[in-house]
């Protein structure tokens, strides 16, 4: 009663800090992981290959701004508002092209093989939907990937990592540690990978006092019915 009455809880909070308390998103990320969200969402970039990218769920545009500074073409979508214009303002801000588009990942607005790497970061569950995983395989190019930082684990071993650790833990947004066991613990997801007909790897790397699981799904052009 009390973990569903919890669980609950947490769902409201994350939907308000999405959408209407999405100007206090950065600042929430940067708190419960003592500063290093951002380091987290740059770990992606070099398996981007500097190419033309669309990231899922661009948030308030942390990887569109860093991507875009370093020369490349990125392009974001997500499905709430107020992101999307805290997006466009980072970009303005820095001088980028605000290449943002307001939809959902099930129904993605693009011509087929318009991208060779999709991306997301720290996603929730919609993007391992059969209805997510066909659409991006249609987006994709035929030797495209999709790129997903799914998880982080915080190891340090001072109070506040272990407080956030902790944090992680209970809000869900980190499982326990078990990046050893990585292929059962995240068996459902990464076979529907496969189910689609992606060439699924995965690879926990190393960041500041903290490991982190990045998937990396490549399309295998032909085998979706």
């Amino acid at each position: 009663m009390i973990s569903r009455l919890f669980s609950g809880i947490l769902r409201i909070f994350f939907y308000l800090l999405y959408h209407q308390f999405a100007w206090s998103y950065d600042w929430v990320a940067n708190l419960v992981s003592i500063g290093r969200w951002q380091t987290w969402v740059f770990s992606v970039i070099p398996y981007l290959g500097g190419r033309r990218v669309l990231e899922l769920g661009c948030g308030p545009g942390q990887l569109l701004v860093k991507y875009a500074s370093m020369g490349g073409e990125i392009y974001g979508l997500d499905a709430s508002p107020q992101m999307l214009r805290l997006a466009r303002r980072n970009l303005s801000k820095s001088n980028h092209r605000t290449n943002l588009l307001h939809s959902s990942a099930e129904d993605l607005p693009f011509p087929n093989n318009s991208f060779p790497v999709i991306v997301a970061t720290f996603p929730t569950n919609y993007v391992f939907e059969i209805e997510t995983l066909e659409q991006v395989w249609r987006v994709l190019d035929p030797n495209g990937q999709l790129v997903i930082l799914l998880a982080a684990w915080i190891t340090g071993d001072n109070y506040l990592d272990k407080l956030a650790a902790w944090l992680f833990r209970v809000t869900g947004e980190s499982p326990q540690q078990d990046w050893d066991q990585v292929e059962t613990r995240y068996a459902q997801q990464l076979s529907r990978l496969s189910q689609v007909g992606y060439q699924v790897n995965h690879q926990v790397v190393n960041a500041e006092r903290s490991k982190l699981l990045i998937i990396r799904a490549a399309k295998i052009d032909g085998l979706l019915q």
